[in-house]
């Protein structure tokens, strides 16, 4: 009687396997290595190849952009409308009236005349043509002053705003412009992962019909070989999406594609040519937004109680008419002086000045988040920046060995030495190498970009 150790059973049991799946294959269909997959990812229906490109877009078709520059119109017409009742306003008025029961009587209408027909060897016409002049000048109005400070600081705070929408969306048009070179890269290395794959099935399927490789080896590799293609497709995904998401940014309906001659290491440069470094992280706009902003509740809660005060103004008017013999005479021309006192509004005012109070503490409030945050994105990027190019360190030195270890396998494999299974991980571990430098590399550039981003300024 025989007697079998554990390690010989196995033994016979695995060549007893091996002679099975040899003796009964199942059909396999060829390899082609000119697999359709492998073209090209079809283009995007618009292409642009520089940065100065993609920015004119922006500037003209960027919605955040227009908006905020509608903010700064608005802001700067308030500003004048609020001037206006600090100037002399002046109008003029004129007009014709007739008496339908008395037609012999003049009908003063426009201009302040009344009854004022003291010149006796005129006449006045019937019907009576009348005009007048009037004009107002403020002489004292502190509420009016305080309103003017108020819609000054608006407007200060509109055009930082608007610097600093302009600075963040030429930061995300950079980051949409290196998630598409990413994209593309990476369904290059996609195109290549695959191709490696269909080699080591084509190199399999040989050993196989020479009797060197089992049914087992060529169903592995044919299996890493649907890995890839899955892996393929996903990357041709995420590439349309950031292609469609660079459109959008541009203000565009279709997606943009970066033309192969774009350098993202030449797009830093021209960034930083374009985009002026901040000398501190207190002259960045959006603090510069929110400091205005503060100011201007203060100027506005000053006005609240500046309505307490009186006011002085001048006003002055003049009159003419019609007369017979013609064609006019000067009736009026008047000057005073008005003094403004309010005594009771109903208690509008102090509801007014206790809103503005709270208007002052939440623009505090805003303008302590906005330092807290930048000082706060600041930390964050530097240390972002180190930790992306350590990890780029990394990423390198890992790809070279899974290059140098499937170039190894892939040796053994044909003398023998290893398994089809050794062959496969080897070649996943290349393709996300591959891939991992590639985000890194993006990750890197980036945080570089971010870290100029953060403490830049843009000027239209």
């Amino acid at each position: 009687m025989q007697i079998f150790t554990p390690l010989a059973l196995v033994l016979v049991l695995t060549a007893g396997a091996t002679a099975t799946l040899a003796q009964a294959p199942a059909p396999l269909e060829p390899v082609f290595l000119d697999d359709p997959m492998l073209a090209p990812v079809a283009p995007a229906r618009k292409q642009l190849d520089s940065w100065q490109e993609m920015r004119a877009l922006v500037d003209e078709r960027a919605t955040d952009l227009l908006l905020s520059e509608a903010r700064v119109q608005q802001a700067q017409g308030r500003f004048r409308q609020t001037l206006s009742s600090l100037l002399p306003n002046a109008g003029l008025s004129a007009g014709a009236g007739y008496d339908l029961l008395n037609p012999g009587s003049p009908v003063p209408v426009a201009g302040g005349v009344g009854g004022s027909f003291a010149d006796r060897s005129r006449t006045p016409t019937a019907p009576l043509g009348s005009a007048g002049v009037t004009l107002r000048q403020s002489v004292f109005d502190l509420s009016a002053w305080s309103a003017l400070d108020a819609a000054s600081a608006d407007t200060r705070s509109a055009e930082a705003a608007l610097e600093d929408q302009r600075r963040r969306v030429f930061q995300t048009l950079a980051r949409s412009i290196v998630a598409v070179v990413t994209s593309e890269r990476i369904a290059e290395l996609s195109r290549v992962g695959i191709r490696q794959a269909l080699e080591r099935a084509a190199l399999t399927q040989r050993l196989f019909e020479l009797g060197v490789a089992t049914h087992l080896d060529v169903v592995r590799v044919r299996q890493d070989v649907a890995v890839a293609r899955s892996a393929l497709m996903n990357g041709d995904e995420q590439l349309r999406l950031a292609r469609e998401d660079l459109g959008a940014v541009l203000g565009l309906d279709v997606d943009v594609g970066i033309a192969p001659s774009f350098s993202l290491q030449g797009l830093q440069a021209t960034v930083q040519q374009e985009c002026k470094a901040l000398p501190s992280i207190a002259e960045r706009d959006d603090i510069k937004a929110a400091r205005a902003q503060a100011e201007a509740a203060v100027a506005s809660r000053r006005e609240a109680w500046a309505g307490y005060l009186p006011a002085i103004d001048v006003n002055s008017g003049a009159g003419a008419y019609t007369t017979d013999p013609g064609p006019a005479r000067f009736a009026t021309w008047t000057i005073a002086a008005v003094l403004s006192i309010p005594l009771w509004e109903g208690g509008f005012r102090e509801g007014l000045v206790q809103e503005r109070s709270a208007l002052v503490t939440q623009a505090d409030a805003t303008l302590a988040q906005v330092e807290r945050d930048a000082a706060l994105e600041h930390q964050r990027v530097q240390h972002t920046e180190t930790a992306a190019q350590a990890v780029l360190t990394s990423a390198k030195e890992a790809h070279a060995l899974a290059d140098e270890l499937d170039r190894l396998t892939r040796r053994s494999f044909e003398m023998g030495r290893a398994t089809s299974l050794d062959l496969v991980q080897s070649g996943v571990v290349l393709r996300q190498a591959q891939v991992e430098v590639a985000v890194r590399e993006s990750q890197w550039l980036q945080s570089r970009l971010d870290a100029f981003f953060t403490f830049a300024r843009c000027p239209s």
